[in-house]
């Protein structure tokens, strides 16, 4: 876990995190992808859901790949607008490429409800000992996360160790995740664990 200057903003942080991410030689950002692959894959969180929704790793996020060819239903999310549609997508099926050479299911992909997801699988730039995220700015998964339907489902931030941070600055729209999966491990955060329990 590191420590960032506590009197950076957000696009400051995130502009050095991405750079740092960038610049991961492509076997290291490989295997630290491998490695953290193993951590779900052998999570009974993992283990015992039957429908994940993931994402397509760009500009040097973990890879989840992996982890697909195992036998789930996978969502994907597509960008409506500003929202996340989420759809079924499995090895072999086509994908649409949009701008900035996102990869998304194709527009006719079967949609997933919220009702069926047992686990979340969330991209971030970093993530706090708190569960707090820092994504690219656009608002998606805080959107989301902040929805009735999905406040309850078990959301996991997946990030490279480097950028597990002490504290990110937060703010009141801002959604804690549940816990947060690097190289080094799962780490579930325990308020957010318990909370979801009684719920």
């Amino acid at each position: 876990m590191n420590t960032p200057e506590p009197s950076l903003t957000k696009t400051e942080l995130r502009r050095s995190l991405l750079n740092t991410r960038k610049s991961l030689p492509a076997q290291e950002w490989r295997q630290k992808s491998e490695i953290l692959c193993n951590h779900l894959h052998n999570s009974p969180l993992f283990t015992e859901a039957k429908t994940i929704l993931a994402y397509f790793s760009f500009r040097q996020e973990p890879d989840l790949s992996p982890l697909f060819e195992t036998p789930r239903t996978w969502g994907f999310p597509r960008c409506v607008g500003k929202q996340l549609s989420w759809h079924v997508w499995q090895p072999g099926d086509a994908l649409h490429t949009v701008a900035y050479g996102i990869q998304e299911p194709l527009p006719d992909a079967p949609k997933i409800n919220p009702s069926e997801v047992d686990l979340i699988l969330v991209p971030a730039v970093g993530c706090d000992v708190r569960g707090y995220r820092l994504g690219y700015g656009g608002g998606y998964y805080d959107r989301m996360l902040s929805l009735t339907e999905w406040e309850s489902k078990i959301a996991i931030g997946t990030i490279f160790e480097f950028a597990f941070l002490a504290q990110l600055p937060v703010d009141s729209w801002d959604k804690a995740l549940h816990g947060v999966c690097t190289e080094s491990g799962l780490e579930m955060i325990q308020e957010k664990s318990q909370r979801s329990i009684e719920q």
